[in-house]
């Protein structure tokens, strides 16, 4: 395949396997969706010819605040549809008079009306990629017949303390009443938009199974993927890629959880989680020797509950659910 035709730091994109509208929230402390630079940031998905034919190309936009921006492209396609894991170029930005400008030696990238595209010096258009917004294909998923239904919107009596939003939303700072050993657990999130955040400072939450092992919530999205970021086993493993979507977009996390084993109160083999991130696989079958950081709970043999972390932010859950192990 020959080289991207741009100089302006590989701004690319992808054909998506699922899309649809990105799903927002009617509470205003996740942020508003009316913003302009929220309308702007996000994927963005094309093709561009080859020598060979023609390639998928990915983008991912960040809002930074300031109306500035950070670009991250993809060749192959986005993180879990068709990106090889490995190469992957960057390039800030600005808006100025309705539209992003990111800029080039030979060529330009520049973002309007939700199309961005790649501009010669001459002014010739190279690449025109259309902003999409991708769906988890387990966003919804009913809880099958003998699971333990945590959430559904109706009450938030499963948890202590339990609180719900206005429009029937789970907050953060929950600890389900129940205890559990091995389970498989689904549960949504969203996750709000905070575009001057940095770091552990956005959108910042987690899931703990056991209250003892969690997996990171943060709004990671368009960043390399640390254990400390969005889908990391936190302090323990990276995940394998960065599924995490744009702020605001409903994502799941499918976690199968199978808990320690003990024999006369030893610890003779460790527990180990596999998940799925918007329905791509980024951890399978990890060992966790150790709890992770801040777990409120300690490892022991008993059985433990699902804690969604209060960091702070205002991370909201729907259709929490699992499903017990023998």
């Amino acid at each position: 395949m020959r080289p991207c035709p741009f100089a302006f730091s590989g701004l690319l994109c992808l054909g998506l396997s699922a899309t649809a509208p990105a799903l927002g929230a009617a509470d205003s402390k996740v942020g508003s969706t009316e913003e302009a630079a929220f309308k702007i940031q996000g994927e963005y998905s094309g093709k561009m010819k080859t020598a060979d034919g023609e390639s998928k190309l990915g983008a991912q936009v960040i809002a930074l605040g300031d109306n500035k921006f950070h670009a991250v492209g993809y060749p192959g396609g986005l993180p879990g549809d068709g990106w090889d894991g490995a190469s992957k170029h960057e390039v800030d930005g600005e808006l100025q008079d309705g539209v992003v400008k990111f800029p080039g030696d030979e060529n330009r990238g520049e973002i309007k009306d939700g199309v961005l595209r790649v501009v010669s010096a001459n002014g010739d258009i190279h690449i025109e990629l259309k902003k999409v917004a991708r769906k988890s294909p387990t966003l919804g998923a009913e809880p099958p017949q003998g699971a333990i239904v945590l959430f559904d919107g109706t009450s938030a009596g499963q948890f202590s303390p339990g609180k719900m939003t206005d429009d029937g939303l789970l907050m953060a700072g929950a600890m389900s009443k129940r205890k559990f050993q091995s389970c498989q657990l689904h549960v949504e999130f969203l996750l709000p938009y905070m575009p001057t955040a940095r770091g552990q400072g956005r959108a910042n939450s987690g899931c703990y199974l056991q209250g003892r092992y969690e997996v990171q919530m943060l709004d990671s999205f368009g960043l390399k993927g640390e254990n400390n970021e969005c889908g990391g086993i936190y302090s323990i493993k990276a995940p394998d890629v960065n599924m995490c979507f744009p702020p605001l977009a409903w994502q799941t996390y499918d976690i199968d959880y199978t808990a320690a084993k003990y024999e006369d109160g030893k610890k003779v083999k460790n527990s180990t989680m596999t998940v799925k991130h918007n329905g791509v696989s980024i951890h399978s079958n990890v060992e966790l020797p150790k709890i992770t950081t801040a777990a409120p709970i300690q490892e022991g043999p008993e059985p433990g509950p699902i804690y969604l972390q209060d960091h702070g932010n205002p991370v909201r859950y729907r259709n929490i659910w699992l499903v017990e192990k023998p």
